[in-house]
């Protein structure tokens, strides 16, 4: 690909993306990348029976958090499994666990370790699992998108909102900044109350949650956004585009949910008549305009859940839990795919594998603890804040 394709794309790269997985460390990033330490061989076949005696040995010393995104062969091992929020409240609520292992990416060990208390130990299995969406939007480039906001005259009107799939830095960002903490499951709420207290939402960092939960849920244009690109100057707006605008969305998404197209949508229509077409928030607006219902991961299990027998269903969200759900609900009677055709997993999700579970639990259970994930004081306490006017709202 020549220059001139590469500028007519808008494909900038950033010293995240060129970071080597598992070598060097870039300390300004959302997640490390380094993991000390020699990990089993995946094909020794005795490390479902390590995996048991280490977790037996830590006993109520160990408590194992499984995000719905992960493998069967580690969410077998979780003590609870759930979205990432539900996750870190779990953790908070186990006082008396000394060590959290948090089978997940690193801002979900970030919000665990927010949330518990400073004697409890959050560990993530492998720091390479990151999250390609928080990581679109780090500290510096925030902070400058407020430098144009101020410049712009329009910040004092601003509100951030800031969804859970965030760093702890833009979690500290947006607590500072008088903002909130969202989920996909409560994002209308988070919405309405930032506009109780401005006039403008500044969405981080997930632009298709924040338009789909304005347009869909409370009713706005898609003109009244905007999409801030952090690698433009004054992120390709205008100061009388920021004026105008009553959401301001961050450039970022879900390389996910980003996959799923108003294409698979029709496809699946075709393919299987009477499918019912259930998508998460994260996906595009068009595919979120097409789909029968939309909804969080826990909304996404609810429905199907109370689903008939005999019914079909089309998911558009990570295949680990989707191929759970199909073989779950098979014996109801309940048709559950993919909603592409193309096989697509969270690439850093599926980092956390069973040799590194049991090169962590084994690890604690001699005593040397590993890949602990710790957040500083101070950025601590403004993520806090941010995280309790979530808890707040009404």
């Amino acid at each position: 690909m020549t220059t001139a394709q590469t500028q007519e794309l808008d494909v900038q790269p950033t010293p995240l993306a060129l970071l080597l997985l598992g070598r060097e460390a870039d300390p300004r990033s959302e997640r490390g990348v380094e993991c000390p330490g020699d990990l089993p061989s995946p094909s020794d076949p005795d490390l479902v029976a390590r995996a048991r005696a280490a977790k037996e040995k830590l006993g109520d010393k160990v408590f194992v958090l499984g995000h719905h995104y992960q493998r069967d062969e580690v969410i077998q091992f979780a003590d609870v499994t759930g979205d990432s929020f539900k996750l870190a409240r779990d953790a908070a609520a186990r006082p008396e666990a000394e060590y959290i292992v948090f089978c997940g990416v690193h801002f979900m060990a970030e919000s665990a370790d927010i949330l518990t208390s400073d004697d409890q130990k959050v560990v993530l299995p492998d720091l390479a699992a990151g999250c390609s969406m928080a990581d679109m939007a780090t500290a510096e480039q925030v902070a400058e998108c407020w430098d144009v906001l101020t410049e712009a005259g329009v910040a004092e009107q601003v509100v951030p909102v800031s969804y859970m799939n965030s760093s702890a830095d833009i979690k500290a960002f947006t607590g500072k900044h008088g903002g909130t903490i969202c989920t996909s499951s409560n994002a209308e709420r988070a919405l309405n109350w930032a506009f109780e207290q401005g006039e403008k939402v500044l969405f981080l960092p997930d632009q298709h949650l924040g338009r789909n939960t304005a347009v869909r849920d409370l009713g706005m244009s898609l003109e009244d956004c905007v999409v801030y690109n952090p690698h433009r100057p004054n992120g390709g707006l205008s100061a009388e585009e920021l004026r105008a605008a009553k959401m301001i969305l961050w450039r970022g998404h879900c390389s996910v949910h980003g996959r799923f197209s108003l294409d698979s949508v029709d496809d699946v229509r075709e393919r299987i008549p009477g499918i019912n077409v259930l998508v998460h928030p994260e996906c595009k607006h068009e595919v979120v305009a097409a789909a029968d219902q939309v909804g969080s991961t826990e909304y996404i299990i609810k429905a199907l859940e109370a689903a008939p027998a005999g019914s079909k269903w089309a998911i558009g969200t990570e295949l680990n839990l989707v191929r759970r759900l199909a073989n779950r609900f098979a014996a109801e009677d309940k048709e559950v795919v993919f909603l592409d055709k193309t096989v697509c997993f969270c690439s850093t999700m599926n980092r956390i594998d069973l040799p590194h579970l049991v090169w962590t639990l084994e690890s604690l259970a001699e005593g040397t603890l590993v890949n602990r994930i710790e957040v500083d004081r101070e950025t601590e306490a403004f993520a806090k804040l941010a995280l309790e006017r979530m808890l707040a709202l009404p």
